[in-house]
This record gives structure tokens, sequence and C-alpha cells, in this order.
């Protein structure tokens, strides 16, 4: 498996070259609503997963075979926290020496209270940092963090990050029903976020299938509360529109698999991806991914989505803490 895949489209990036230096599901969040499933095991270590310098020329390789505007952004997610990448500030220089096109990283920003974190995530151009509560209680309820990261602590890492961070930084809230979306709730998160004076404040809510079954996005009066108490200049994420990128040096099952592992797609996307083939290929193909333990049909909201069959998920359709 490489570390750099796509471009996909972006909700908020254009076309996206993905650098992913995390290893499947490694992360220090357990996010209730997480599309990749449940975090098992978690971890909040900080180490080099892939040599730095094999990622770089994975990055390398993939500049050489896409022409220029073809990739808007080179963006830092995936599979798990990028933060918890020790030579994170390394990528991203090294990535700069390489290209002009800009570097965002999207993050849960849980590390940024440690001063070396700041200072590494600080070379990019656009930092994407989660804020889905602003108090303990909440904040364990939805993100369901490694035991040592408390919200207080958090934010105070993202105050100072704006002090020291020349680019744009826009935070995410995921709207989650009956979990962060009361009036309570909001107004906790607005008076975080006039501390951390954030570019833009994104509002988002489920659109793939969640770690857990029971999760649903607010319903019409739980999005119109969130825009009036965050502010006008939170915008609702819709879902993005635009071609998925699958590489072409490997065989197609394999680039489909790639590509699922960190974005779940719509049934209706992998056949628009892979319009090339006849629809009965596509099936063929899927049932081939699916029977062999690599793929998994799953409906979600009355849409069909294929997702990577490695990830664990919640069964119950009520609410539990694992």
């Amino acid at each position: 498996m490489g570390c750099v895949y796509g471009p996909v489209p972006s909700r908020r990036l254009g076309q996206s070259l993905g650098v992913d230096p995390i290893p499947f599901k490694t992360c220090n969040y357990n996010c209730v609503y997480c599309q990749l499933g449940r975090t098992v095991p978690m971890t909040n270590e900080r180490r080099d997963f892939f040599p730095p310098e094999d990622i770089l020329a994975e990055v390398q390789r993939a500049l050489e075979t896409h022409a220029p505007g073809e990739i808007d952004y080179i963006t830092f997610v995936g599979q798990g926290e990028p933060l918890l990448y020790a030579g994170l500030g390394r990528l991203i220089r090294g990535i700069k020496e390489l290209t002009e096109i800009p570097i965002a990283l999207i993050t849960n920003g849980s590390l940024l209270f440690m001063p070396t974190v700041r200072e590494e995530a600080a070379a990019a151009d656009v930092v994407m940092p989660t804020l889905d509560a602003a108090d303990e209680e909440t904040f364990r309820r939805v993100n369901r963090p490694w035991p040592s990261l408390h919200i207080a602590e958090i934010i105070e890492g993202m105050v100072a990050f704006r002090e020291v961070f020349q680019g744009q930084l826009w935070v995410e809230v995921m709207l989650v029903k009956g979990i962060n979306d009361s009036e309570e709730v909001l107004s906790g998160i607005a008076r975080a976020l006039e501390r951390i004076r954030p570019d833009q404040v994104h509002l988002n809510v489920p659109i793939r299938p969640p770690a857990e079954e029971w999760v649903e996005p607010p319903d019409e009066e739980g999005l119109i509360r969130a825009t009036a108490i965050l502010g006008e200049v939170a915008p609702i994420i819709t879902p993005a529109e635009g071609s998925f990128g699958l590489a072409e040096d490997m065989p197609l099952d394999e680039a489909v698999v790639e590509i699922i592992r960190r974005h779940p797609m719509r049934e209706e996307k992998v056949k628009e991806t892979l319009s090339r083939f006849t629809s009965g290929q596509v099936h063929e193909m899927l049932t081939a991914l699916e029977r062999s333990g690599q793929a998994r049909r799953r409906v979600y909201r009355g849409q069909v989505f294929w997702e990577y069959a490695g990830g664990t998920f919640g069964s119950s359709k009520h609410r539990d803490t694992l």
C-alpha cells in the first residue's frame, strides 16, 4: 500500500492529492461518526510509521504524472491522525521543495498543545483542525479520545497555534444529532472559537456510514440553530462533486481498495469513476472484492456505499461507549 493517493474531490480543497503517512485507523480519537470505523486499538505515540524519504519519492512520482492544474492542494489526511507522524514537519518542508502547490493539513488538532507539533504544522498553508465540543463531557461522548487528552488543553493548543500560524486556519465542527447540536454545547463551541480566531468555520454533518450505526446528522432545526450560534461565517458543507483519480500503476481492483480505505464511496460514484467499464464489469469487480474480504457493501440513510472491509463498525442502533 502506498502513502500517496488520488487526486480525490474535496469538499473544501477542489482536487486534492492525498498524503497519508499513517497506517489504517492509527488515531488518538475514536469518533462516533468516523467513516473508517472504530479506532482499534488507539494510540497517542508519535513516530515515523513509514520512511519519510519513501513518502517524498511517492509525492514526486505523483506530481510527474499529473499536468499543471490537475491538483489544487496536496493534503495530509487519510486513515488516521497525521499529527502522530513524528516527521510531519520534514515531510511538509520536503514537499514544498518539490512544488508550489499549496499544502493543507486536516487534523483533529489534539496535539497542538505541544510546541514542537505547532511548529511542524505551521509549515502548511492551510490547517483544518476539528472542534466538535468545548466541554469535557461532550468531547468524550463524540470524540472518545485517548484518556490523557482533555478538551481544555486542546483548545489552548489551538489558541497558541493561531498566534504563530500565518496561513489559513479553518476549524471544522462535525454535528451529531442529540450530542453536540444543543444550544448549550454550541454556545460553548462559539466561545472557544472566539478565542481561537479561525479564518473560517465549517459546519459538517455525517454523509458516509459512521463508526456507530446510531449516528445521524442534525435535523433542519439543529442546523439552523448551529448556523445562528456559530455565525454566518460557518457554511454548511455539502458532498463534493468531482472525479476520483485511480492509480494507473496497479490493477484496477487494488486501486479501488486504495481509495475506499480512506474514502468510502457511494456506489453511484464508483460507477462514475469507472465509466470506461460496463455496469456488468463494475458489478463483477465489486462482488469479487466483497467475496475476497477487501470491500464491504453498506447502506446508510438510503444510499449504498462501498467501504474497506478491514474497518470495525458498531452494529447497535443505540448509543453505547464500545
